[in-house]
This record gives structure tokens, sequence and C-alpha cells, in this order.
């Protein structure tokens, strides 16, 4: 099967708080998302709000039809209240401060592996699925499947970077840690940093990949392309 694309909305809420009101209205984005193909919808909500907000979050649940992913540090005890409120199909826990601009580290799955333990616990006893945000490490890979974690996502922002200079080099330590995640059991979710360039061989590489989730690159080749046609064109990069 295809990998499935989830689209990150983050940046629609920023358009919209930089001018307050409600215009791009983000659940009408989020609805026009699904209709245009994809396959699923992505928040990231961070504690100053300063793109998705904590009520977003409640009102994209009534009306995404799709998959639903909440991303964000589980650190927050209102982070982890929204996700039991909200029940998502998906919480991706990603280890970002507060005030850090976007994501650039997975979790210390050996050091932290308590931790990890219990929040994952908790939010699979609510019959929510759970991805953790890892670096293409094969030890903190192996040691994700000792969480109790259902997906781990790897974070492609290094794959990314070194694309353009060499594919084969850069997409190695990635092949590597997907290897280490199916004999572990674990589905393999992916992030950041990924685009029309850089995608299809990604996905082409790691055929074990279920899902990538995209923000930043995809809405702004919607100002290019549009919407719709750019979310076709990402599907496309999948098939």
């Amino acid at each position: 099967m295809a990998t499935r694309l989830s689209v990150n909305i983050n940046k629609i809420a920023t358009l919209r708080n930089s001018r307050g009101g409600n215009n791009p209205d983000l659940l009408k984005v989020a609805a026009d998302c699904e209709r245009f193909g994809a396959q699923g919808i992505t928040v990231h909500p961070r504690p100053d709000e300063r793109h998705i907000r904590y009520s977003d979050v409640y009102s994209l649940k009534q009306i995404v039809t799709t998959e639903f992913n909440i991303e964000g540090n589980p650190l927050e005890d209102k982070f982890m209240q929204l996700v039991l409120d909200v029940k998502p199909e998906q919480v991706t826990l990603v280890p970002d401060d507060p005030g850090q601009l976007t994501s650039n580290h997975g979790w210390d799955t050996i050091g932290k592996a308590d931790y990890l333990r219990d929040t994952i616990a908790t939010f699979k006893r609510a019959g929510i699925r759970v991805s953790i945000f890892v670096d293409p490490v094969p030890e903190l890979v192996a040691a994700a499947a000792a969480t109790g974690t259902d997906r781990v996502e790897l974070y492609t922002e290094a794959y990314a970077s070194n694309y353009h200079t060499d594919k084969d080099a850069a997409i190695k330590d990635y092949i590597a840690a997907a290897t280490i995640a199916t004999q572990n059991n674990l589905g393999i979710n992916a992030g950041h940093d990924l685009d029309l360039h850089n995608l299809n061989f990604f996905a082409r590489s790691i055929p074990q990949l279920l899902e990538v989730s995209i923000g930043h690159a995809l809405i702004s080749d919607t100002l290019y392309y549009g919407l719709e046609n750019t979310i076709q064109m990402y599907r496309r990069k999948l098939a």
C-alpha cells in the first residue's frame, strides 16, 4: 500500500493568527485538505499557542473525517489532558522545549525509557495509537520498542539537508533505522523537511513507511500550485 499523507496545518493557523479574526478559516482548510486527498490532518499545539490553539484541536475533532494526529511534548499537563479529551487516532510524542521554533531532535529512548513507558501506557489505555519522534539511530529505535509505542516517526531533517549533495548517503541511516524498527514490530512514520524534491526517493527507499506528516513545504507549495493541486502532487510522490 502507498504511504499515507497527513497534512500539518500549523502554518495555516500561523497565517490566521498574524491578523486576528478567522481568515484563513482553519476548519475549512482542514476539511478542504481531506476533500482534496489528504489522508490525515496533523496539528502540533505548543504552550504559547503561537499557531494551533488548544481550542482549535477540540473544534477540529468535530470535523476531521480521516486520521487526526496530534503532536506535542507530553511533559505539559495541558497537552496530556488535551489528547485524552480529544482521543485522536494518533498522538505523536515530540521532545521539544516550550519556546522552540520547530522540532529538532528525537527522544532519548534509553535515558527516558521509564518516562516514555508510563506516558505511552496512559495514552494506549485511552485507545490512542502512539508514535514517538526518533533520530535514525539503530540503538534508539531498538530501545523505542521497549517503551510500548506502536510506531516511531523518523526525524528526517538530516536526510533533507543532505539529499541534494548525496542522496544515497543521506538515506543510509534511515534504511538501517527502518530495518531495526521492522524487526521490533514497530510501524514507521516520518516527517520534517520532506518536500516534492526528496519525498519520492525517501518513500521508495523505505517500503515499510506507513505515513508522512508534511506541513511547511506543502503549505508553501500551495502559494504556487494551489491547495488541491499540491496535495495531489504529494500524493503522487507517495504512490
